[in-house]
Order: structure tokens, then sequence, then C-alpha cells
């Protein structure tokens, strides 16, 4: 029997279902912060009815959990862009300026990952998460100062493990310093800054 036209059922894309609502999450976060976060604001902002988001995230947590995946993603994906072809410190500053807080978006970033830290500190299964994307960045980190080494760009005096280390702390910082401290850390000061860091692992 052939089914009628208006009978057909609606086909739902889930990938981009989840994704919308994730992209919707990490920006009410940046504007409101965690704590104002529920699955009704998030059905709300969305256009959807309340109760619809079950079938994506049954929790608030899973929730946080993707929007954080995603967050991370976004940074990671211009990584990946702007160091092609790069190589030792000249990768490592192309890495930074994707990380740093440079622009509304950036700004954004860092305020999702501000308060999704804090709740890493008491919650297992976040800092797991956490601790797996800092790995990914410490080891390119680590990657890109040894081949600095091995171009001769990189001071003699310098210690790989530790400038690695203070690197990612800088950048870190950097985060919660732009959204609390914004006088002094602007984008022409984290710009700045981090020269300034470069100068100290680089030759001459």
């Amino acid at each position: 029997m052939i089914r009628r036209m208006g009978c057909m059922p609606k086909i739902v894309d889930h990938d981009a279902r989840r994704l919308e609502l994730v992209e919707v999450t990490w920006k009410v976060i940046a504007r409101r912060g965690f704590d104002g976060v529920t699955l009704r604001d998030i059905a709300a902002e969305a256009g959807f009815a309340n109760g619809a988001l079950k079938p994506y995230f049954p929790t608030r947590a899973s929730l946080i959990r993707a929007t954080f995946s995603h967050v991370f993603g976004r940074t990671n994906s211009r990584i990946a862009t702007s160091t092609q072809g790069l190589a030792g410190l000249s990768a490592l500053r192309a890495f930074a300026a994707e990380v740093l807080p440079l622009d509304a978006d950036r700004l954004d970033e860092a305020r999702v990952v501000i308060p999704f830290w804090q709740v890493a500190i008491h919650e297992p299964e976040f800092a797991a998460l956490n601790d797996e994307a800092m790995l990914q960045w410490r080891n390119w980190i680590r990657g890109w100062i040894a081949q600095a080494g091995d171009e001769g760009s990189l001071r003699g005096n310098v210690d790989p493990m530790v400038a690695a280390e203070s690197f990612l702390t800088f950048l870190l910082g950097s985060q919660i310093a732009a959204v609390l401290d914004a006088g002094f850390n602007d984008p022409s000061q984290l710009r700045a800054q981090l020269e300034q860091h470069l100068g100290l692992l680089r030759t001459g």
C-alpha cells in the first residue's frame, strides 16, 4: 500500500540536532555562566518544547560534557588550519594565537572553559575529559619545542619539559585573566605577553 505524503514520518538528523543544541548551550553559558543553565533553558533558547532534549542529552551533565568537547574541538580545528606547514616556534606562535582570547568568539570560549574547570575540580569524569584535552595540547607544545631545538632556534639553557609546562600554564592562565582582568589582558597585551614567552625560548 502506498503511504500518503502527508503521513510520511519526519526524518530528523540527530547529529545535526545535537550540534545545534551544543552550539546554543555554549553561547548561553558564555552569557549566563554555568549555574544558571538548565535543560529547560536550552530547550527554550533553541525553540524546542520542554523535554525535547532528553533523546539527545538525557542529563545536564551529558550536555555540559558535549559542550566542552565541542568548544575544545572548535579550537583544535582552528589550530590545525593555522599551524599547517609550520614547525618549531612558528607553529607554537600560531597555536597560541588560537588559544588566547584575542577576539569576542575566543573570549566566549574562555567563559565556557573556566566554569568547566571549576566543576572538574570535584567531578572525576569532567576532570578526565579535561586531562585528555590538555594532554593533546601538551604533546603538541613539547613537539614544537623539540623541533625548535633540532632547528637550532631554541636557547641552549632551556629545559624543554619545563618550557612546555610554563607555556601551557601561560595559555590557560590567560583565559582567566582575559575574562577577569581585561584591563591588563586585552588582545594587544596578550600578544605582547606571547612574544615575551617566545623570546625566552628563542636564540639570539
